[in-house]
């Protein structure tokens, strides 16, 4: 962010042409990080006047300008999910999937719905992370910016959530542990 510290710094002691001038030059990062976050072009928007709303009200209470960068983006990051939540709050993780997925319809649905159960059964925090790298595909320091991780725990709960999904689907029987189809089974008459 291009933001300056004396300019952040005078803007926490209520210099109002430095809260203006800040409010400006955050603009451009914040919309740039709200596009690549957001679902939509019009909850960018939103999450953008949001963070700047904040940012106007709430900049005096930084403890150091420091902790400026991440806590703008951190707004416009929670706002973004706000958004999504709210939009898609209604439709369940199975159709989400379909939606997202762009070779979804190659994938048989019951193997779709398999997984998605898998991933419902995740804890919050491994979902999320499962959600936004395989499915929205953020790459692993995206993923750890937008959530406030370090790398280390993106990867770490990644690496857990996919075990997680991977044994819930081997527990359906939907596949065998060397990866091959499960046979198919001779019916007798």
């Amino acid at each position: 962010m291009r933001a300056q510290a004396h300019l952040i710094e005078a803007a926490r002691q209520g210099d109002s042409g430095a809260i203006s001038e800040l409010l400006t030059v955050c603009q451009p990062d914040l919309k740039r990080f709200a596009r690549r976050t957001c679902s939509t072009t019009e909850d960018a928007e939103d999450a953008v006047q949001i963070a700047l709303w904040q940012l106007y009200r709430k900049v005096g209470l930084l403890r150091c300008a420091a902790t400026f960068t991440t806590w703008i983006f951190r707004i416009v990051e929670r706002e973004c999910y706000r958004l999504y939540r709210t939009a898609r709050g209604t439709e369940p993780l199975d159709e989400v999937l379909e939606h997202d997925l762009p070779q979804a319809a190659l994938v048989p649905t019951d193997l779709r719905l398999d997984l998605a159960r898998a991933m419902e059964r995740l804890t919050p925090p491994y979902r999320e992370v499962l959600l936004l790298r395989d499915v929205h595909e953020l790459t692993a320091p995206e993923v750890a910016a937008q959530l406030g991780l370090s790398l280390e725990a993106v990867k770490s709960r990644l690496h857990r959530a996919r075990t997680q999904v991977r044994e819930q689907l081997l527990a359906s029987g939907y596949w065998l542990k060397d990866g091959a189809p499960e046979p198919l089974h001779n019916v007798k008459d």
